[in-house]
């Protein structure tokens, strides 16, 4: 079984974060391996795990596979560290400024040449907070997609993966068959860290560096844009009512004012 996760590198999260000419600056914070795909890798390497382990020549493997600069090996090194096998890199000039819909065409691209049986993501990016990439892949491959996986259970003989999705009205059972995208929440595991053996090891694991030209994809520019920015307004002041015997009216009076009644 060859399962596939997607990471990003981001911005710290505890970062301020400021837009430059319509892009997100990230030269000039701390970039870091996406806290919501770091449960994904962890996901993937407890399947791998319960079914007789991800060790070189092992019967299951997990491949890392990311998109962005060069300066993004860092964020795929961690996840190598966890314990991952190895990682792909898709880095180019021309991928710059790259929206949800390009991603999605370079992930799957790689995907589907490499052969993976399984793909697991976070539930989306803590710089764009969009939650389309998992489905956007799934669309682009033709697979089943199993998004927001609270719980996974994965049966390699039969080629078939469950989940279980927590909703407003309940759980959620669904299966799927190989190959298959799934998303993962926050609250499905807790995300190991990195230990000094695996930091030592994961110096010594390839990660596999392509450009666009290498996946076969062609250069072009996403198809969306972001033309301008401006910072969020500072809050306005709150409007006090002194309850003298009109309060309630005086709610009801704001509350339709602003079209809420």
């Amino acid at each position: 079984m060859k399962i596939a996760v997607c990471v990003k590198q981001v911005p710290d999260s505890w970062a301020e974060k400021k837009m430059v000419n319509g892009a997100l600056d990230r030269d000039s914070v701390d970039a870091v391996l996406n806290d919501l795909d770091e449960y994904a890798v962890e996901e993937a390497l407890r399947i791998a795990e319960a079914h007789g382990g991800n060790e070189e020549g092992g019967p299951h493997s997990v491949t890392v596979i990311s998109m962005g600069p060069a300066r993004a090996t860092d964020a795929v090194r961690k996840a190598l560290s966890m314990g991952a096998n190895g990682a792909i890199l898709i880095t180019d000039p021309a991928l710059a400024g790259a929206d949800a819909l390009l991603t999605s065409k370079v992930l799957a691209q790689v995907i589907i040449t490499e052969g993976f049986d399984v793909v697991i993501c976070g539930t989306e990016s803590t710089d764009a907070r969009m939650s389309v990439v998992p489905a956007m892949i799934a669309a682009r491959l033709s697979w089943a997609q199993l998004t927001f996986a609270g719980s996974v259970v994965v049966d390699p003989d039969a080629s078939t993966l469950s989940i279980s999705r927590f909703t407003e009205a309940g759980v959620d059972s669904m299966q799927a068959s190989f190959p298959v995208v799934v998303s993962v929440i926050e609250k499905i595991n807790e995300p190991r860290y990195p230990s000094f053996k695996g930091i030592m090891a994961a110096k010594k694991k390839s990660i596999e560096t392509r450009d666009l030209a290498a996946i076969g994809v062609s250069a072009q520019n996403a198809w969306s844009q972001v033309i301008d920015s401006q910072l969020r307004p500072p809050r306005a002041a709150g409007i006090k009512v002194s309850d003298d015997g009109t309060g309630a009216t005086q709610l009801v009076d704001f509350l339709v004012e602003r079209k809420l009644i």
